[in-house]
């Protein structure tokens, strides 16, 4: 299994234009020149899947149209309306000017009219932020009762899911599935969704205002459109070899930086420091060169929008001056128009911009409708079995498995346990050990034969009940962030805190865990890393000793401890299987001396099978590994001597 340290970083396409990113140049530039999104492979089905997250909120989505479609008619209008504005008081100013050479009475400026109108547009314009405003609260609402749904959803899956699903992928890969593709997803319904709505209907509508104004002066804006996107896109088509190669590095760089931070003692150990900061400056300089190519590329997008988008603002104003010295349009809608055609173009980018943000949104969902499509756990039977007062006692009949059907590992596996037996495990890396535990606790389905407890095939049990028959103490311990207190009381979160003492105290933990500032309060840190790893096996013995299991799975883990702490752990794993059903996953063969059957594995197959002494007396497999452990340790003892 992977370490799930990998990690996967959003991208800047993965997130929605939001706020004053709207009008940020740098903003403009990464969102033009970005690079590309990771693209759906089945988009139309996977947007079909969306929807019926969106299907329970189409009466409120219904309604944000409604608040959209309002807050953009009533801020489009405002041009129109100011021009109106401007129109009268120049037509005032210039009756005036005139009233002075003709020597006549100087007519009024109408005021009142100007006032009402200023008074309407103010009016306008609050009701328009009023409606934007509730638009956008209820798409926050909606978009995070979705997420919610869609977290719940992949929660309880991956509860569903059996171990190989685990195993077979990279836990950093599963993690960014659950967060960072989901975040993702939210990000875009919140934002973008609403923004799209709105930039779709300001494009139309500032469309038909500017065609009321003045067809001539509308097909003057659309002809410089062509040009604008055309420049862009041949600027954005060079910046994304150089964003490609930006990620590349930017990549190498994290991934060294990690890999030397989490070695950093081996690194300091062997004198690699000067090695290690000459690999990052070399990778680092390549990141600042490849980065530097792409913001150069890409920054000549908006001088070069904003060229083109001013060639079409000179051609307006000296058309529109024409047109009003001929009387055929006011200052006003010369006005008006050249606002109309400022809001003309940046909708249009952004809608392009959040297509590209779509894409990469519903391969996020994709990713997460994956694991939703994950084959699960076959399901406990309608009238599955539970044994409520367990013995112990397992047997193997005739087990065939092969993690995959055309790759059989174990063929005709038998072993028949007895309640109370140290059953140990012993073979070479690979052997099937683990492989064996896994079928035991049915994290794995079998090909043929059965698996029996207590004389009931696993498969006739309820799955959930019948793990809590086992109890584990695996070589890699594993402790949430709780309290040392909550730690042992996983497997029994009913358990009293005379109980929870009583079993540290069996498991020779109690000592330490009162040494520590808050005994048995104490906040575990991540990883546990603020108590060392004897100290976190004792915990794990002292949580299989309070669930009280009736069988026990072993996977000796003293191998990184000093010796007083493995003299503990050994006395409290001895308490811990004392009549209880035991399966010891061995890697030193001298601890298993006193084991009832000795189980000896490699490539699948139980090759050798009985207690130390018979094994030995054959001559076999097992005689050959205990051997040469004891031979190593003899060659060691005298070097050392």
């Amino acid at each position: 299994m992977s370490d799930g340290k990998q990690t996967q970083a959003s991208s800047p396409q993965g997130r929605a234009l939001g706020g004053r990113r709207q009008q940020n140049p740098r903003f403009m530039r990464g969102m033009m020149g970005g690079a590309p999104a990771e693209k759906a492979k089945d988009f139309k089905g996977t947007m079909k899947r969306m929807t019926l997250y969106l299907r329970p909120h189409a009466v409120k989505l219904m309604l944000i149209l409604v608040f959209a479609l309002l807050g953009t008619v009533f801020t489009i209008v405002g041009p129109k309306i100011m021009g109106q504005v401007t129109t009268k008081l120049f037509d005032g100013l210039l009756s005036k000017y005139v009233s002075v050479f003709v020597k006549q009475p100087m007519p009024s400026i109408d005021f009142i009219f100007i006032g009402r109108t200023i008074l309407i547009l103010i009016g306008l314009y609050a009701l328009s932020s009023l409606f934007t405003y509730i638009q956008q609260y209820q798409m926050a609402g909606i978009s995070q009762k979705i997420v919610y749904a869609l977290r719940s959803d992949v929660s309880k899956k991956l509860a569903r899911l059996p171990l190989k699903f685990f195993d077979s992928r990279a836990h950093g890969d599963i993690m960014s599935r659950v967060t960072n593709d989901i975040d993702t997803i939210s990000t875009t319904l919140q934002q973008s969704l609403t923004q799209v709505i709105t930039s779709v209907f300001t494009i139309i509508g500032v469309l038909i205002m500017m065609l009321t104004i003045s067809p001539l002066l509308t097909l003057i804006t659309l002809v410089t459109l062509p040009l604008s996107f055309f420049a862009t896109m041949k600027i954005a088509k060079m910046s994304q070899k150089n964003f490609a190669a930006q990620q590349k590095h930017l990549g190498q760089l994290n991934g060294h930086v990690e890999e030397m931070f989490t070695g950093h003692k081996i690194v300091k150990a062997f004198g690699h420091e000067k090695k290690s900061i000459t690999e990052f400056n070399r990778i680092n300089d390549r990141l600042y060169k490849a980065s530097w190519k792409a913001q150069f590329v890409s920054g000549i997008i908006m001088p070069m929008m904003n060229f083109i988008n001013n060639l079409g603002y000179v051609l307006i104003c000296v058309v529109g001056g024409i047109l009003a010295a001929q009387k055929a349009l006011n200052l006003g809608d010369i006005q008006a128009f050249i606002q109309y055609s400022r809001r003309f173009t940046m909708p249009i980018a952004q809608t392009a911009n959040i297509a590209n943000i779509l894409q990469s949104t519903i391969a996020c969902a994709e990713r997460v409708f994956e694991i939703l499509d994950e084959e699960e756990e076959i399901p406990d039977r309608p009238d599955a079995l539970v044994i409520r007062k367990p013995r112990g006692d397992v047997r193997f009949d005739k087990v065939r498995f092969g993690y995959k059907d055309d790759n059989i590992l174990m063929e005709n596996m038998n072993m028949d346990v007895k309640q109370g037996q140290m059953i140990a495990i012993v073979g070479p890396t690979g052997a099937g050990k683990t492989t064996l535990v896994n079928l035991l606790m049915r994290f794995y389905e079998i090909q043929g034969g059965k698996i029996t407890v207590d004389g009931i095939d696993i498969r006739d049990l309820r799955r959930g009940q019948m793990r809590t028959m086992f109890g584990m103490v695996l070589q890699d311990t594993w402790l949430f962030n709780g309290t040392i207190k909550e730690n042992i009381a996983y497997g029994r979160p009913d358990a009293s805190e005379r109980q929870i003492i009583q079993a540290a105290k069996t498991a020779h933990a109690d000592h330490f865990i009162r040494a520590l500032p808050d005994g048995y309060d104490t906040e575990l840190t991540e990883e546990a890393s603020n108590i060392s790893q004897g100290e976190k096996q004792l915990l794990t013995i002292a949580r299989a000793i309070l669930s009280d299991p009736s069988i026990l799975i072993l996977d000796e883990a003293t191998s990184s401890v000093d010796t007083r702490t493995e003299v503990y752990i050994q006395k409290a794993m001895a308490v811990l299987m004392k009549g209880r059903t035991s399966f010891v996953i061995a890697h030193r063969l001298s601890t298993i001396r006193d084991a009832e059957m000795i189980l000896v594995m490699n490539n699948g197959s139980i090759i050798e099978m009985g207690n130390h002494d018979e094994l030995l007396a054959r001559g076999g497999f097992y005689a050959d590994l205990y051997n040469s452990q004891f031979t190593g340790a003899y060659v060691q003892d005298s070097v050392a001597g």
